[in-house]
C-alpha cells in the first residue's frame, strides 16, 4: 500500500465447498504434518496449534467435505495413530498444485486499487466467521408452518435429521424450500449428553446418537465429541461431574441432545 492508500493485489488460497472455506494454508500444513508424523498431537505441536484446535479443524474438514480426510488407526508397534485417507492425500496434492498457479497469477496481477479505505471496510463486512462449534451441512427435508414459527427439518448426509424452529420471517428471508442446501449451527454449550437409551423421553427435539470419539477434560468442563453416521461429528461442552456421572469413555455410545430453538440456519449467499 502506497502513501496514497493504494490497495495492492495479495492473497491467500482457500479451497471451499458450497461457498464454505474448507482448506487453507494452516489446515493444509496440519494435514501434511499428520501424514508425516502419524499423530495429531505431534502435528499440532509442529505448526504451533493447540491439540483442541487441531481436532476441531479435522472435524470441520471431515464434516464439510462429506468424505473422511483423516482417520484413526489402531494396533501396530506404536499402538495406533492418525493418518490421511487416500482422498485426503489427493486433496493436499491438489491444493499445492493450485497454490503454485495462484502464486503465478498474483505475480502478474500487481495492480493498485484506488480508494483503499472504502474497499477495506467493505471487505471486512463481507468476511464473516461463526463461533458455533457445530456446523452441519444438509438439505431441507420439510418445512411445517405453525401459528408463529416454522419447523424446518434438515437431512444430514448420514441419515440423521436436525430440527430447527425459526420464525416465518426467517424462512422468507432465507427463501427456504424443500431440497435447499442449508447450514445448521449449534453452539457446543447448548448441547447436552445422554446415554443411548431409546426409552429415554426428553422435551428437546434433536437427539443425535453415535460413538464418543474424543474426550478433552478441562479444569471445570469436558469437551465431548460424538461421531455420527456419515462421519458427521457433534461437540458438547459439559461439566466434568456430568462426564463422570455418565461414565463417558471413548468408544461408548452416547447421544447429543439440543432444542430445536437452539439451531441457527444459514445459507450460502
Amino acid at each position: 500500500m502506497t502513501g496514497k492508500g493504494t490497495l495492492k493485489v495479495v492473497g491467500r488460497l482457500w479451497l471451499g465447498m458450497d461457498e464454505q472455506n474448507l482448506l487453507g494454508g494452516n489446515r493444509i500444513a496440519l494435514l501434511e504434518k499428520i501424514e508425516e508424523f502419524g499423530s495429531i498431537t505431534r502435528a499440532a505441536r509442529a505448526i504451533k496449534m493447540s491439540y483442541k484446535a487441531a481436532w476441531d479443524a479435522v472435524d470441520t474438514m471431515n464434516n464439510a467435505s462429506g468424505v473422511r480426510l483423516v482417520e484413526s488407526i489402531s494396533g501396530g508397534k506404536g499402538g495406533g495413530g492418525t493418518r490421511l485417507t487416500e482422498q485426503g492425500i489427493k486433496l493436499v496434492e491438489a491444493y499445492r498444485l493450485i497454490q503454485r498457479e495462484h502464486e503465478k497469477f498474483l505475480a502478474t496481477a500487481d495492480v493498485g486499487i484506488e480508494n483503499f479505505a472504502h474497499f477495506y471496510q467493505l471487505m471486512r463486512r463481507l468476511t464473516m466467521k461463526t463461533s458455533a462449534r457445530n456446523q452441519f451441512f444438509g438439505k431441507v427435508d420439510s418445512i411445517r408452518n405453525g401459528p408463529v414459527n416454522a419447523e424446518v427439518v434438515i437431512a444430514l448426509s448420514g441419515g440423521d435429521m436436525i430440527y430447527a424452529v425459526i420464525t416465518h420471517e426467517s424462512v422468507e428471508t432465507l427463501e427456504l424450500k424443500t431440497g435447499d442446501e442449508v447450514w445448521a449451527l449449534v453452539k457446543a454449550p447448548w448441547v447436552m449428553i445422554t446415554e443411548d437409551d431409546p426409552g429415554l423421553k426428553l422435551s428437546a427435539r434433536n437427539r443425535l446418537c453415535g460413538t464418543v470419539t474424543r474426550l478433552i477434560p478441562g479444569t471445570v468442563n469436558t469437551d465431548v465429541v460424538i461421531t455420527l453416521n456419515g462421519n458427521n461429528t457433534v461437540s458438547a461442552l459439559i461439566t466434568n461431574e456430568s462426564a463422570e456421572n455418565l461414565n463417558l469413555k471413548e468408544g461408548v455410545r452416547a447421544c447429543a441432545v439440543f432444542k430445536a430453538s437452539s439451531v441457527i440456519l444459514g445459507i450460502s449467499a
